[in-house]
């Protein structure tokens, strides 16, 4: 639990913000350059840590945590973005619409398909940065 002279609602927001903030900007960085850019989970972390001590959550086991999620929902939605702009690509769409259309199941196979072992190192040592950041 938030600790009682921390202010978490305004932490909370900026990290969502956050984490939508860098979610586009690694669906746009993967789009300009052809890959993954899986590396940019340990940016991700360093962007949820860093907003969540901007925005005067106190340091401890919940900062930690929080750290974590914003990361780990920076991950999702990149990786949902990066899905959904290659397959609006090849039906003509924008990406914002194709993001609505794809389906959770096709999503997630896309999402497999893409991400290799080396992927997976990289998003996981996202969330491990974010842990370790966020304290």
């Amino acid at each position: 639990m938030p600790r009682p002279g921390s202010r978490p609602a305004p932490a909370l927001a900026l990290a969502f913000a956050g984490s939508i903030g860098i979610a586009a900007a690694w669906v746009l960085l993967s789009q300009a350059i052809g890959r993954q850019s899986s590396w940019m989970a340990l940016v991700a972390a360093a962007d949820a840590a860093l907003l969540l001590r901007m925005g005067g959550l106190a340091a401890g086991p919940w900062r930690s945590v929080v750290a974590v999620l914003a990361t780990a929902l920076a991950i999702a939605l990149a990786n949902w973005g990066i899905a959904a702009t290659e397959v609006g690509r090849m039906l003509g769409l924008p990406p914002w619409a194709s993001l609505a259309k794809l389906g959770a199941g096709h999503g997630w196979l896309l999402v497999q398909l893409a991400n290799d072992a080396v992927d997976l190192a990289w998003l996981a040592a996202g969330l491990v940065v974010a842990a370790a950041l966020g304290r």
